[in-house]
């Protein structure tokens, strides 16, 4: 009996087995358990329980079997991945990138934008790319600020969400608090709550480590922007410090 060939190593086969696997494991009573995390929608395959081996040692097969991919290859193969919706092939896409990180540059930015444009659609696929494989080469001085400052701009929320909460890793590096800041004050006037949300998480960790550089940066701003960012930024302040950034102009 001939051997039956498996698909050769491209973006595209490893999607494709990727899909083939979930499908085949799929477990429709537990797809919708995280989906009260979500106000913005969530689509899952339901294997997110923890500890499931498409996280562990399935994921780590693909790695291994696919490695010829390289970042490029990895990349690509997350724009496929998000494209579906399902929250574990986005997840995966994130996490083939993680061990590789030291071989991203400001050059691969472009690339990854695709991703948002192909449907990066929750705060946590957000999160887990910027914290566990964009902050931290930022914070190194691997990647420059400037490598996301269209992202500021751009016409997706959860990409605008990213440019702030990138800045996290600029918190530690000489300066890094008020050059953190500067990089998010044309975001100030953003009107998603996503966004807001990783604004004010900025300014309130950038409030921890310089909290004179926070507090003249919330002053600057606590009349003109929403309120979920103040409200955000002051929650680990004493109540004598809060009060400092209150006003009774409405914000949206």
């Amino acid at each position: 009996m001939p051997v039956k060939k498996r698909p050769a190593v491209s973006p595209d086969s490893l999607v494709t087995v990727i899909r083939t696997y979930c499908q085949s494991n799929a477990q429709p009573e537990k797809a919708n358990k995280w989906a009260r995390y979500f106000s913005e929608g969530y689509d899952s395959w339901g294997l997110l329980d923890r500890d499931h081996p498409i996280f562990t040692t399935q994921q780590d097969a693909w790695s291994a079997e696919f490695a010829a991919l390289g970042v490029d290859g990895f990349i690509e193969a997350g724009r496929e991945l998000f494209k579906s919706g399902k929250y574990e092939e986005g997840a995966l896409a994130i996490r083939f990138l993680k061990p590789l990180r030291e071989q991203i540059s400001d050059a691969h930015i472009a690339a990854l934008t695709a991703w948002f444009d192909g449907g990066v659609r929750n705060w946590a696929h957000v999160d887990v790319l910027c914290g566990e494989v964009l902050s931290p080469l930022v914070e190194a001085g691997q990647l420059k600020p400037s490598a996301f400052s269209a992202w500021r701009v751009s016409t997706h929320r959860f990409q605008r969400r990213a440019a702030a909460v990138v800045m996290l890793g600029l918190l530690k590096t000489t300066g890094g608090p008020k050059k953190a800041l500067a990089f998010v004050g044309p975001m100030m006037a953003d009107r998603e709550k996503v966004v807001q949300q990783g604004l004010g998480w900025l300014i309130k960790e950038a409030w921890k480590l310089e909290p004179a550089t926070a507090e003249s940066f919330l002053a600057e701003w606590k009349d003109t922007a929403s309120r979920p960012i103040i409200t955000i930024a002051c929650e680990k302040m004493p109540p004598e410090k809060k009060a400092l950034f209150k006003t009774t102009k409405k914000k949206v």
